[in-house]
């Protein structure tokens, strides 16, 4: 096979000596970049304010089925991890966060074992480094959000699956733990799962000759054990209201389906993907130009088809968002990968073989074309931050910071090639061209954490509340909300310390209690003064 039996350099050597050492090298990797802040943690508005704010209601409530009083559109498994944290650590950004930071380190690890098996160890280390220095996967590694948990149990799905083909004597557990995955994957993200799961039909149909997954009754009885939790939560929805219950989940799914949201179309991904994954979307490419030259037995329909076939169902699925596709990204971190590998053989050969052809000959130039390459793109970022921090005002100066550490950074890609090339320095091994591309991408996401950009959505939010005097009120009497409909509302919702019941109109909130209104409101009848205004919302108590 392709890349199975490269003789590794003494360094990669001696890391893989300790069984465990990959994991913990892998976990000092990630920890810093979850961890990384600035001192300060807010929500995002809309959807993290959304499940981070339902998942305390079902912990404040004790009422885990529905305590919104109507039935939901969407399955509760991701509230119920966000409201468990709750009730181990409290109720905080950091504890609405921590389901989607463990899962986000055990997809490392995850990758790290498909890696293992479909190429080689030092690919699967290089595939759990890239996906964790993808900027929208880092995202939402640190988000209040069902995505990394649900791509976690696609994941363990898939490695369970070719777990089951390398060792036919333990198939039946694997194939179990599969079909599980898939179950418990619909009651964290609902329909939304089948998208993966049709994903892998062409491996699934076209080596099942092989492998024989399909007539195997273990991974039919690991979806049906898996769905349990799914189908007790929907009859005891239904006792209370009926056949809303499976109206809304497939209502909601029906309207995704149909509505064009943000208007962004057919080609959605072609430019977001790239755009939220740089550079390594066009690493992807480049390694998928490889595998489909040199083919991978046995997988090819894992690290090809599945991938393709994804992109292909979330282009034509109406609603496109760049969070549906995250998905691709451990398989763009897998391609990426291949292409680095690739690139570093033909670093460390240099120019020893002579080319016996235009095409060879472009092949052997391009480590160097492409650190030339990124020198120039590496000066206009430099650049474009020194202009930022003298001319800019406060939050382009912030991000002027990140160009800087990202232009700096790169640029060491071409120095290592001049020292190595132009300068003799042979001891530059493809391994720190290889660590020139991906540290100064660390460091830039490090930077970005501790500066509040990956972490700290809604400053303004965070700061009114830690008012004394807005404090003393709301941590003391329950609040109202009233007429308040933007999406911030969420946030409103999550951060008053005691939220009461919403109300249709200010008269229904009893007389010296306090609520939301909406600042833009100036017809309400019923007497109240203003305690304090947050962007588009007003605090007030109800007067006599």
């Amino acid at each position: 096979m392709l890349y199975k039996n490269r003789v590794f350099p003494s360094i990669w050597r001696s890391i893989y000596l300790v069984g465990g050492l990959p994991y913990v090298s892998l976990l000092i990797w990630l920890l810093p970049l979850l961890l990384c802040n600035s001192g300060q943690n807010s929500l995002m508005a809309h959807d993290e304010g959304f499940y981070a704010g339902r998942a305390r209601q079902m912990f404040a409530s004790g009422d885990w089925i529905a305590p919104w009083g109507s039935a939901h559109h969407k399955t509760p498994g991701s509230y119920w991890l966000i409201a468990s944290a709750y009730k181990l650590l409290g109720i905080s950004e950091f504890s609405a966060r921590l389901p989607s930071a463990i899962a986000g380190i055990l997809c490392l690890f995850t990758i790290y074992e498909i890696g293992k098996i479909i190429l080689s160890k030092k690919v699967a280390w290089l595939t759990a480094t890239i996906l964790s220095v993808e900027f929208l996967w880092l995202q939402s590694c640190r988000l209040a959000a069902p995505d990394i948990p649900t791509i976690l149990l696609v994941l363990v799905a898939i490695l369970a699956l070719l777990k089951a083909e390398i060792s036919p004597q333990k198939s039946y557990f694997w194939l179990f733990i599969a079909g599980l995955s898939f179950s418990l994957g619909f009651l964290l993200r609902s329909f939304v799962i089948f998208l993966p799961m049709v994903a892998l039909l062409p491996y699934l149909i076209g080596e099942h000759r092989r492998h024989r997954h399909l007539f195997n009754p273990m991974l039919y009885l690991g979806l049906v054990v898996g769905v349990i939790p799914t189908l007790a939560w929907l009859w005891l929805s239904w006792l209370r209201y009926g056949s809303e219950s499976f109206g809304q989940l497939l209502g909601f799914v029906v309207e995704l389906g149909s509505d064009d949201r943000n208007h962004n179309g057919f080609f959605f991904y072609f430019w977001n993907l790239p755009l939220k994954s740089f550079p390594w979307f066009f690493f992807s490419l480049l390694g998928l130009a490889v595998v489909i030259r040199h083919p991978i037995p046995r997988y090819q329909l894992i690290l090809v088809g599945f991938p393709l076939v994804l992109l292909a169902e979330l282009s034509i699925f109406s609603t496109r968002l760049s969070h549906y596709a995250l998905c691709l990204y451990p398989f763009i971190a897998l391609l990426a990968a291949v292409a680095l590998d690739w690139l570093g053989n033909i670093y460390q050969m240099g120019f020893i073989h002579q080319a016996k052809s235009l095409r060879s000959q472009a092949k052997n130039h391009l480590p160097r074309n492409l650190s030339y390459a990124l020198g120039i793109f590496s000066i206009v970022l430099i650049f474009t931050g020194i202009l930022a921090l003298n001319y800019g005002d406060f939050y382009l100066r912030q991000r002027a910071t990140l160009c800087l550490i990202l232009g700096l950074g790169w640029l060491i890609v071409p120095l290592i090639w001049i020292a190595r090339y132009h300068f003799g320095q042979k001891f530059l091994t493809d391994n720190y061209w290889l660590a020139s591309w991906l540290i100064p991408c660390w460091l830039t996401l490090a930077m970005a954490g501790n500066l509040g950009f990956l972490g700290d959505y809604n400053p303004n939010f965070k700061a009114f509340f830690q008012q004394p005097a807005i404090a003393s009120i709301l941590q003391t009497h329950p609040v109202y909300f009233s007429q308040v409909e933007d999406k911030n509302s969420v946030l409103l919702n999550f951060y008053t310390p005691i939220p009461a019941a919403r109300v249709s109109a200010i008269s229904q909130v009893p007389i010296l209690s306090y609520a939301w209104i909406s600042a833009n409101n100036q017809q309400l009848s019923t007497p109240y003064r203003v305690i304090a205004t947050l962007q588009e919302y007003q605090l007030i108590q109800v007067l006599p």
